[in-house]
Formats: C-alpha cells, structure tokens, sequence
C-alpha cells in the first residue's frame, strides 16, 4: 500500500493525448449532426474551424489551411505525392516517423536525388548540411525519441527549395516558425487533445505556386489530389472538404480552441508545455535510475518527453529481459491507476515516454512523478 495521491487524470499518452482539462460533451447539444459536409451550414461550420486554427497558431494570412484524411500522415504524405519531384530532396531523421518519410521518397515514389541526414534517437541530425537548393522534408519535433528543431533560424529565408514540415507534436506547443515552412502539417489528436484521422495541411503561396507549375509523374490518388486541371483547389481550402469529414470532430476541435482561447491562447499553451517539461528536469536531476534520452536542453522536446532507464540493475539485463520488465512496470502504474499509456514507442529505445502538451496540467505531472519512483522502487529486482 502507498499513502500517494493520484493525480487527477492519469492519461498521460503521447497520441492520441489527453482532451482538454474538464472536458465534457456538453458543447455538442447544438453541434451541425446527421448533415451532409456539403451541407452550407456544415461548409461555414468547417470554414469557421479553419479560421480559428490560423487565428490561434498566428499563421500568415496568405498561407492556406486545410482539412483533410489521414492525420497527419495523410495531410503529410498528400504534399509528399502532390510536390515532390520538380527538385532534389534532403531528408532530416532522427526518429520512427522520420523515417517513415525517408521509406516514403525513396522506396514508393523512388526519387534518386535523395540525400538522407540521419542522427540516432536522442540526437539531432547536422542541419548545418542541409541544402536548401533541394526540398528539404523533417519533424519538427521527433515524436518517439524526445528531440526537436531548436528554432527554425537554421532556415533559409531565401531558400530555392520548399520545407516540408512533420510538426505534429509541435504546434500548439513549441514556438513555430511558419515564415519559414512552406508545408506543416498536423492532428488534432495530439497537442489540441483531439479526436484521430483528420489531418491540417498549411500551405505557403510558394506550395501552392509548386501545385501549379508542376505535375509529378506519377498517378495521384483522388484523396490526396489539390489541383484540377492544373489550378490550384482553393476551395478544399474554404470548407469543400475532399473526402467526408466527421462534423462531431470538426465541434471537438472547435471546442477545444475555444479553450485554449480563454486560457491566454498560442502563447499559454506553449507556457503550460514547457512547465511540464520543467519540472520533470528537476525530478530528474534528483533521480539516479532515469534521464533523458535526449540530453542537449536545447533540442529536448516539451510534448513527447522520453527517457532512458540508466539503474544498472536493469542494463545488465537482456532486452527480453528489459522488456519484460517495463511491462510489468507499466502494468503497475496503470493497475495502480497511476499512469495509463507512458510506454516507448514500439520501434524506438526502451524507456519511458510522457506526453507533456498543454492539455495535460502540470499538477497531474507533479503527481505522477512520486509513482514513477514507487513503482521502479517496488518492481522485483531478480
């Protein structure tokens, strides 16, 4: 038996992530249900969303937003299928999902010019390489290994290429640069604690030139189509979705910036992730079994915050072993009803991994630390 509180809301996983705090489905006594998307009033509803997403995140006003299918690999690998080509690609990956990408140029659309800049989980690659000549494709934050872009001063203002960027598990939590990012991507199921498979396309006047000079040659399917006959579709960009949308999603959503509206907008939201990270920091520098996989402060992400198991005990074990035993560790903590959902990512070092975007408050951050601690404590050491 433990005295420990429990924190408040034990869902700390880093996608889909927590709703936002208090939420309830009260806001969905009016919502525009069992309509048709192309119904006006679901059109102005879906349009109003797209406002108010570059409202809140401060996206330029010639920059075009969209909503399409697929989360964000579906909004990412729709820009992928619909641009590339015209010039030479780099590719930054430092983690699973970057490297989803490098398999999407080389092996499906088979783009010879492709120069790989690769770093290994808790590192960030040399971008100091990277040409901007080329199209240049990376994550902003590295969601299964803890590492992000410092900034985006690395960037080149006047650069040839277009900058394709993976910011899902950034926006709304780190401080983007869109000036210089001619395609973002995300999901609502991450930091704005959303509901899965609706993916936000930002496109730069520089894409959308990109979609009208040029037609790759390869077929495109119908899904990730953004010209007809060569033009541009800006109405896919003014409500007319591609596919049908679920209008309850598109009330979540909305639900959800007006929160992040009434707590102080981009700028608190950024303010509560990283105080959740601080935090962590400094349980961390009191704790001798766990860091952080990635060490460098500067490029240590506020949202998916993983870390290493260091406790000797555990690294002279195999890593049967030491899957074995972070399972009945995380079984722990969840039977406990401590933590649900903090494990690593399948195909990235083992660890921990703790999602610490802004709908998750910092006192349930604060409270899970102490059973962190009693759990490894209490885990048979044979």
């Amino acid at each position: 038996m433990t005295s420990l509180k429990l924190p408040d809301n034990p869902k700390f996983s880093s996608g889909p992530c927590s709703k936002i705090p208090n939420w309830d489905s009260s806001f969905l006594n009016n919502a525009v249900l069992g309509r048709s998307h192309r119904a006006p009033i679901c059109v102005k509803k879906i349009q109003e969303l797209i406002n108010e997403t570059k409202l809140v995140l401060k996206i330029p006003k010639n920059y075009q937003v969209a909503i399409v299918g697929g989360s964000d690999t579906g909004a990412f690998e729709m820009a992928m299928w619909s641009l590339l080509g015209a010039k030479g690609i780099n590719i930054l990956s430092w983690d699973s999902f970057g490297r989803d990408w490098v398999t999407d140029v080389i092996d499906q659309l088979k783009i010879k010019d492709t120069k790989l800049i690769e770093a290994e989980y808790g590192y960030l690659p040399d971008i100091n390489k990277v040409d901007f000549n080329n199209d240049v494709i990376f994550t902003w934050n590295g969601t299964t290994a803890g590492v992000k872009v410092p900034n985006g001063d690395w960037i080149k203002d006047d650069r040839e290429g277009l900058t394709l960027c993976d910011a899902t598990s950034a926006v709304l939590a780190m401080d983007i640069s869109w000036n210089k990012l001619d395609v973002t991507t995300f999901s609502w199921q991450k930091v704005l604690g959303g509901e899965a498979q609706h993916g936000i396309l930002v496109l730069s006047p520089r894409a959308i030139q990109r979609l009208e000079e040029y037609t790759p040659t390869w077929p495109i399917p119908k899904l990730f189509r953004l010209t007809n006959k060569g033009k541009f579709q800006e109405k896919i960009f003014k409500g007319s979705t591609i596919n049908t949308p679920s209008m309850l999603c598109i009330e979540d959503a909305l639900n959800s910036l007006r929160w992040v509206k009434s707590i102080g907008g981009l700028d608190a939201m950024i303010k509560r992730s990283q105080s959740n990270l601080y935090i962590i920091e400094k349980w961390i520098d009191k704790t001798n079994w766990v860091e952080f996989l990635a060490n460098d402060k500067n490029i240590r992400s506020s949202t998916s915050i993983c870390l290493k198991i260091v406790d000797p005990w555990f690294l002279k074990k195999e890593v049967s072993e030491q899957k074995n035993i972070l399972k009945s560790y995380f079984d722990l903590l969840e039977e406990k009803e401590a933590a649900y959902d903090i494990n690593h990512y399948p195909s990235a070092p083992l660890g921990i991994r703790i999602w610490g975007g802004g709908t998750i408050e910092l006192s349930n951050i604060k409270l899970l630390l102490p059973w962190l601690d009693w759990a490894w404590k209490n885990l048979p050491k044979v």
